[in-house]
């Protein structure tokens, strides 16, 4: 069988078809026979579909996609697997000893037929996140402490109500990854009804993945989380 696998710098992408590659696998009897890396051909109405399936794609495997594009999927008898995330050559070997894992949708959007166009709409027309909370990087587990001023590092995410200032903490257990980082902290964060992230910097595909979510990416934050928050609160309204 063959499969496809949205990627982003060498990780699987939140978004199928806005990824910047897609990783085609061919596996016989738990064996890899081939392994390429294609760039994505674009976003024309049901072109992904029939470009796949004449590659011989039996699966795809990606963060997120909405209803629509898995529809056109199915029609071309691609399963779609969704809710994956980490390194390509990991979910490999996890596709192929039957341990891969899988979660929410990661693409960030709500799915009704007005909120979440096909995939393969330009991308200048999908819909801004509705998430009305805010993402601040931390170095501790409060709004007392100071802002960590890596966004893919950092060691705590606080995800906070602007209106009501309550808040949850999200540990990040990206901090000694090898690479991807930023990725992987993009994708944790993307499904969590964020409407802004703040933070100190943020690398160029942790933005990308970001922005793509409908998430405001707001850099140069610094001092105390409750002084950046009164701050920055006028702006992420």
């Amino acid at each position: 069988m063959k499969i496809a696998i949205s990627t982003d710098q060498g990780h699987v992408s939140a978004h199928f078809g806005r990824c910047l590659s897609y990783t085609i696998v061919e596996i016989k009897e738990g064996k890899v026979l081939s392994k390429e890396e294609i760039p994505n051909p674009g976003h024309q109405p049901g072109f992904l579909p029939q470009y796949l399936s004449e590659k011989g794609v039996n699966c795809i495997i990606a963060g997120g996609m909405g209803p629509r594009a898995q529809d056109l999927f199915a029609q071309k008898n691609i399963e779609a697997v969704i809710g994956v995330q980490g390194a390509v050559d990991k979910v490999i070997e996890k596709f192929i000893n039957q341990e891969l894992e899988v979660g929410d949708d990661l693409c960030g959007h709500k799915h009704g037929p007005e909120e979440h166009p096909p995939f393969d709409s330009p991308a200048e027309h999908f819909p801004q996140s509705k998430g009305n909370k805010i993402c601040i990087t931390s170095k501790g587990k409060d709004l007392e402490t100071e802002v960590d001023p890596s966004f893919g590092r950092a060691k705590y995410f606080l995800i906070v109500d602007p209106e009501t200032m309550n808040f949850e903490v999200v540990n990040n257990p990206n901090i000694e990854a090898v690479q991807g980082a930023g990725i992987q902290s993009a994708q944790l964060i993307s499904n969590k009804n964020i409407g802004t992230v703040l933070t100190g910097s943020c690398g160029p595909n942790a933005h990308r993945i970001l922005q793509s979510s409908g998430i405001k990416v707001i850099t140069g934050a610094n001092g105390k989380v409750k002084d950046v928050l009164a701050k920055y609160k006028p702006e992420v309204k």
